[in-house]
């Protein structure tokens, strides 16, 4: 990757977020943190990142559920290092439910975050990038963007309308030196995902310890993705060796979607 790159990854405070954004610092990419959290521990990882990478690392708390504090971390962005030429679009949240009892609130505020806060970082990015004709944009999706599961209609619903975006940004900037891709993980053991254990749990009147075999049949090598192998996918599509990848929708899933 050609050095001092910078980015904003959302949703970067824990779990995967995070760990694309260290994988990033490693390689001499400059990062603006999003997220909520303890401001303390915050600051902390921030600190931390920076001085072991020797990179700028910032911090914007923006509510990706509003498009003009999505607007001002991109302008916050732009201000602390000159320019933005990655973006990962990552926040993310989860709610599990039947159809006929799931809140019509919590249905809103998934589609905004996980979905909807993708299109407003991104059109704000894109003509910077076009302009110095080279960027990156990667949004995680999920297997659920290409595979279905009961009681979880607003994330399926929100992941495969990610896929679609994908492609279709993906299309318009093409010739522009920007690419446009998906990772589309399996589980991985990150506090979104240990939070639904026993929320399926309770769903399907089973223990928590039955909840995680149900969570891991759905992934043939019958383990949870790690944090660090979507780390270094993140960082390959954002390398120079990665300029024909675009508009793909890549698993990352332990062979669940080839079932």
């Amino acid at each position: 990757m050609t050095a001092r790159k910078t980015a904003i990854v959302t949703g970067s405070t824990s779990g995967i977020g995070l760990g694309m954004a260290e994988a990033l610092c490693k390689t001499g990419v400059s990062v603006m943190l999003n997220g909520f959290g303890d401001a303390a521990e915050i600051e902390a990882t921030r600190s931390r990142l920076a001085g072991e990478n020797a990179v700028e690392v910032g911090f914007n708390n923006a509510d990706m559920t509003k498009p003009g504090e999505i607007h001002g971390l991109y302008e916050a962005a732009e201000a602390m290092f000159g320019r933005v030429d990655i973006i990962i679009n990552n926040a993310g949240i989860q709610h599990v439910a039947p159809v006929e009892e799931f809140p019509p609130e919590k249905w809103d505020a998934i589609i905004a975050i996980n979905l909807s806060s993708a299109f407003h970082l991104t059109r704000h990015a894109i003509p910077g990038m076009k302009a110095r004709k080279w960027g990156r944009v990667i949004n995680l999706a999920s297997a659920h963007a290409l595979v279905a599961s009961p009681f979880k209609s607003a994330y399926v619903s929100a992941k495969h309308g990610i896929a679609g975006f994908t492609k279709t940004i993906a299309l318009e900037v093409a010739q522009h030196g920007i690419t446009v891709n998906a990772i589309c993980p399996g589980y991985v053991l990150t506090p979104l995902v240990a939070k639904q254990i026993p929320d399926q749990a309770k769903t399907r009147g089973i223990s928590e310890e039955e909840a995680v075999k149900v969570l891991l049949n759905a992934q043939p090598t019958g383990r949870f993705v790690t944090v660090e192998e979507i780390g270094a996918l993140a960082v390959f599509l954002c390398s120079d060796s990665a300029a024909s990848i675009t508009g793909g929708i890549l698993p990352i899933d332990g062979g669940w979607t080839a079932q």
